[in-house]
């Protein structure tokens, strides 16, 4: 955002495939709780604040919950049960998958200037 060709965090520089990496893996993150939130909504009869904190408690398996995941019906658990798995394993797996399929190109495409704002 600053105009400067690379990035640089307390005096180190940090490579375009790693920037790429993490943005992957934070994308992918909001996509399931997002995606788990959407399919919580759907399955139960739950207030949005409820459900959206019910999702990224089970993202983040930090162990919170509001309350209602006793009550919910087994559809929705199992909804829960994947966003824990998906948060504890999937990051992780995905990181190592994308940075473990890096091929060079044999090629490079013309570069363009969107307008950006």
């Amino acid at each position: 955002m600053r105009g400067r060709e690379h990035v640089t965090i307390a005096h180190r520089s940090i490579s375009s495939s790693a920037q790429r990496q993490a943005l992957s893996v934070a994308l992918l993150g909001v996509g399931a709780v997002i995606t788990g939130t959407l399919l919580l909504l759907i399955f139960t009869d739950h207030s949005l604040d409820r459900v959206l904190f019910e999702a990224i408690s089970a993202f983040a398996t930090v162990g919170v919950s509001t309350g209602i995941t006793y009550d919910l019906p087994a559809d929705a658990q199992l909804v829960l049960i994947t966003l824990m798995f998906a948060g504890r394993i999937g990051t992780i797996t995905v990181a190592s998958a994308l940075a473990l399929s890096n091929r060079p190109r044999l090629y490079q495409l013309p570069e363009e200037r969107p307008i950006i704002g």
